[in-house]
This record gives C-alpha cells, sequence and structure tokens, in this order.
C-alpha cells in the first residue's frame, strides 16, 4: 500500500525550526499502514528535515552549530552567481538534507521518547512551504 499526503507550512526562514511529528503521526495514522515506511521530503534546496529533541536548548545548539558551519553572513560563490543572498542556507540543506525516512510499526511512527522530526527552512525570507509525504508498507 502506498499513502500520500501534503504538509503545508509557513515559516520564518534564517533556521525557523517547525515540528512536525504530530503532523506525521496523524497522516500514518490515516494511512492504514501498520508496518512499513513512512519517507517526509522537501522539494527545494533551502531546507532541511532531521530529528531532535523539540526543546529550546537542542533547537538553539542545532542553529547555533548550523552558525558556525555555514554563517548567514558569510561570502559564497552562489551568491555571487545568483545574487540571491542564501548561499548558507543552500549549505545548510545539503548538511542537514531534504527528506527522511521513519519506521513504521503498529501503525505508529518508531521515535524516541525524546526524538521528534523537525522541518527547518534554512532561506533568508518568509516561505510557504508543502512537504510531500508517503508512507508505504502493508
Amino acid at each position: 500500500m502506498v499513502y500520500s499526503r501534503r504538509i503545508e507550512l509557513k515559516t520564518a526562514g534564517f533556521c525557523d525550526v517547525n515540528d512536525i511529528t504530530e503532523e506525521l503521526r496523524r497522516i500514518v495514522a490515516e494511512s492504514g499502514v501498520t508496518s512499513g515506511i513512512a519517507c517526509v521530503a522537501n522539494p527545494g534546496s533551502t531546507a532541511g528535515i532531521t530529528t531532535l529533541e523539540f526543546e529550546p536548548g537542542a533547537i538553539a545548539d542545532l542553529q547555533d552549530a548550523l552558525e558556525r558551519l555555514a554563517p548567514a553572513k558569510g561570502r559564497y560563490k552562489h551568491d555571487a552567481t545568483w545574487g540571491d543572498g542564501n548561499g548558507f542556507a543552500h549549505l545548510r540543506s545539503a548538511l542537514v538534507r531534504t527528506s527522511l525516512a521513519v519506521p513504521v510499526h503498529d501503525r505508529a511512527l518508531v521515535l524516541g521518547t525524546w526524538q521528534q522530526v523537525v522541518f527547518l527552512d534554512f532561506d533568508n525570507r518568509p516561505r510557504k512551504r508543502k512537504l510531500q509525504v508517503v508512507v508505504v508498507g502493508e
């Protein structure tokens, strides 16, 4: 069985972190899949999807680490080519990745107690994002 849905978000950009766990849980429950995989993907190159304990300290630590790795005010060849000022967002997206697969067992996401699925918008402006979720299994 294959079940597909979208998650739509309005984001602030600049490493805005959004917990999408409950929305994913709802989609998995609707899917009827008992055992399989749930995949969530962002069709774009300036955002990322990962897991994190969704609490202010861990969020700030991740944002700080990404700022050290790819500073928003850094100099990027991408910016020189396109003039859009979001070279840092493309690098952060490549580091974090744009999709995530989570196992499904007994009609539920297999996540740790303190593990949430988060969407990070790295772009240099607010965005409307449409994430694609596909649940595959039996």
